[in-house]
């Protein structure tokens, strides 16, 4: 059979040349889906191990885990690693804790569903995102590129990436939420995890108890507060990324008030935990 060229539809655009591809025009790279939302259901390329990796290294070593962002900006473009795989195990580490702090203290199934969208939805990935957006726009103003004192420039990018042809420094909110999430990691390990162990012990109404309770909330939010601190300073352009620490000072504070007859574990956890009940643990 000889070949046949089929001639153009009348529809076609003009100056369309013999031997093109497709005569659509190209769509416009700022309305293209960000990587992180086209990854979010492809499980086989998800760095999985790596996200356990950076899970050790965030309680033993936590500088380890940002000193390849510059390395990565050189390579992929973006100090943001459009990655899920960090969220979803932390996700589904969330979910394990709901569950155990559901069967041991909760009323019911209900209770339990309810803990478990708390934890997920409410104090991991909501909280993440308002914290990330917060400091995606307070640490461009205040720390921001290009400038050597405070307080600094706003220079604002695209929302999981900077824009085509942008400088490269620039604060990208992907990155915002990378640190946002990462800094929750020591808070699942002692506040969902050690206190839910410890729960028992510290929920009583001794001052060892009460010590070593409100000694748990310290160190999560130390943690932090530090991994923040890392996140940022492992930018090239911003400036006084110290000051990210000093909430440390103002929960060490508080941590010294909340000596004087304030338990942690048995006043606060109730009212983070969706209303869990700890009758079983006094």
């Amino acid at each position: 059979m000889n070949p046949t060229i089929s001639l153009p539809r009348h529809n076609s655009t003009a100056g369309t040349t013999f031997g093109s591809v497709s005569s659509r025009p190209s769509r416009d790279r700022s309305l293209r889906m960000p990587r992180f939302f086209k990854r979010l259901f492809k499980f086989p390329q998800m760095d999985f191990e790596m996200a356990v990796w950076e899970m050790t290294s965030l309680l033993l070593s936590p500088k380890k885990v940002f000193r390849s962002v510059y390395y990565h900006k050189q390579t992929r473009n973006t100090w943001h690693r459009p990655d899920p795989s960090f969220t979803y195990l932390l996700s589904f580490f969330l979910v394990l804790t709901a569950l155990a702090w559901g069967l041991a203290y909760a009323d019911g199934v209900s209770r339990t569903f309810s803990i478990l969208l708390a934890f997920v939805f409410g104090h991991f990935l909501a909280a993440s995102l308002l914290i990330s957006t917060a400091m995606y726009f307070l640490v461009g103003k205040f720390l921001g590129p290009g400038v050597p004192g405070l307080p600094g420039r706003s220079r604002r990018a695209g929302l999981f990436g900077p824009p085509s042809g942008a400088p490269g420094e620039q604060l990208e909110f992907g990155y915002c939420f990378d640190v946002s999430i990462r800094a929750f990691f020591p808070v699942w390990v002692f506040l969902y995890v050690v206190q839910f162990l410890l729960m028992p012990v510290i929920s009583r109404d001794y001052w060892v108890s009460e010590f070593f309770g409100n000694l748990l909330y310290l160190v999560a939010f130390g943690y932090y507060f530090v991994i923040t601190f890392l996140g940022y300073n492992a930018l090239p352009f911003l400036h006084h990324t110290e000051l990210l620490l000093s909430p440390i000072v103002v929960a060490g504070l508080l941590f010294i008030i909340s000596l004087f007859g304030f338990n942690l574990p048995k006043h606060l956890a109730p009212v983070l935990w969706a209303g869990v009940q700890l009758r079983k643990a006094v």
